[in-house]
């Protein structure tokens, strides 16, 4: 999954969650029931999870191009800057 599918997926994902929520409190208000409530939400959250959880293919239309491992060998990795090389004299 590439990045912008993972965006995809939380942002798919939040809207059947928020529904699920809406609709388990309404009825749970309406019956009077907390457990029926629970229970509406946890359909809800196992529905949308059995959805997506697989890596479906739209989830995988701007493919990552990483770099072959020989064009990395021939750029050097970058190293860190050492700017603290100067030590400081305390004035006593």
């Amino acid at each position: 999954m590439d990045w912008q599918g993972q965006k995809l997926a939380e942002h798919l994902m939040q809207l059947p969650l928020v529904l699920f929520a809406v609709l388990a409190f309404i009825t749970g208000y309406v019956l009077g029931s907390f457990q029926t409530m629970l229970l509406i939400y946890a359909a809800g959250v196992i529905l949308t999870s059995l959805i997506m959880i697989p890596n479906w293919p739209f989830f995988n239309r701007h493919p990552l191009n990483w770099l072959d491992s020989s064009e990395a060998e021939k750029f050097p990795k970058p190293q860190p800057a050492n700017l603290g090389t100067k030590k400081k004299t305390s004035k006593k």
